[in-house]
């Protein structure tokens, strides 16, 4: 599970790059019940924090990247985000944003790793990360969709110490990798690495992509609201025992995540 002490290695921090960002706002205040709180007007400076019940679970900006796709990015807490890009750079991985400072909040960096799958660090100040997680409309897990599974844990081993626990999905489909940060218990983990081959990985042109899973109270309801506000269905809604009943989304951009109605415990 994730919880908001972030130990080292654990997510920490989403945020969403959109073409779009009033449009974004609106639809996951739809589908999440979120409240919007824009930090600017004009359009050179759309971004903004999400909120629920007071509590901020993400960040949204203005994607202003050429050729980049919309998308989630997942921040991952470090204590050095300097040690962080030489570690990313030894193990093979390339800086796509080099270290920043963002004020007395922290100090943040992107990276691709060798793969391509994008992904960014977090190195505290006085902002920890996002506030609400594991609660019905918050993050609850992070997950990488890879055409090599193991060049992945090899990859992420190397940058953050993460173990990993493979665990058999039916049918003989292969291994779903459970991710755990650096010394902590398995009730801990935090996400999975999925392999899939690289055809299936459209939405980056064959490239690995993270993305974020949010918790909600009824995955149809859910899945319901994302159509009727201009998303779209890849996967779902599906049972998967001992997980909870999940669907794989798009957003109306593009942008992927999974709403998931845990088992109950």
């Amino acid at each position: 599970m994730i919880t908001t002490d972030f130990a080292a290695g654990a997510p920490c921090w989403i945020d969403l790059g959109a073409p779009d960002v009033p449009a974004a706002a609106a639809f996951y205040s739809a589908v999440l019940g979120w409240e919007y709180e824009s930090m600017g007007e004009g359009e050179d400076m759309e971004g903004g924090m999400f909120r629920k019940d007071g509590k901020t679970v993400a960040g949204l900006g203005k994607l202003t990247e050429e050729g980049a796709r919309p998308a989630w990015m997942i921040y991952y807490s470090v204590p050095d985000a300097d040690a962080a890009t030489a570690a990313v750079e030894r193990a093979g991985g390339t800086v796509r944003v080099p270290v920043r400072d963002l004020d007395e909040w922290g100090r943040m960096a992107q990276y691709s790793d060798p793969l391509g799958g994008q992904f960014a660090v977090w190195q505290p100040g006085t902002s920890k990360g996002v506030e609400l997680v594991d609660e019905p409309g918050s993050l609850s897990w992070t997950e990488l969709y890879t055409s090599d599974a193991a060049a992945a844990k090899d990859f992420y081993g190397k940058v953050f110490g993460w173990w990993f626990s493979d665990m058999e999905l039916p049918g003989g489909k292969g291994a779903y990798a459970l991710v755990t940060p650096a010394g902590q218990a398995a009730e801990r983990m935090h996400g999975g690495v999925l392999e899939l081959p690289a055809e299936d990985l459209d939405l980056a042109d064959g490239r690995p992509y993270w993305h974020p899973v949010f918790a909600v109270t009824d995955c149809d309801a859910a899945v319901s609201a994302v159509t009727g506000n201009g998303g779209s269905v890849q996967m779902g809604p599906e049972d998967a025992e001992g997980v909870g009943r999940l669907a794989v989304c798009l957003d109306p951009a593009g942008a992927d995540f999974v709403v998931l109605a845990p088992s109950p415990v």
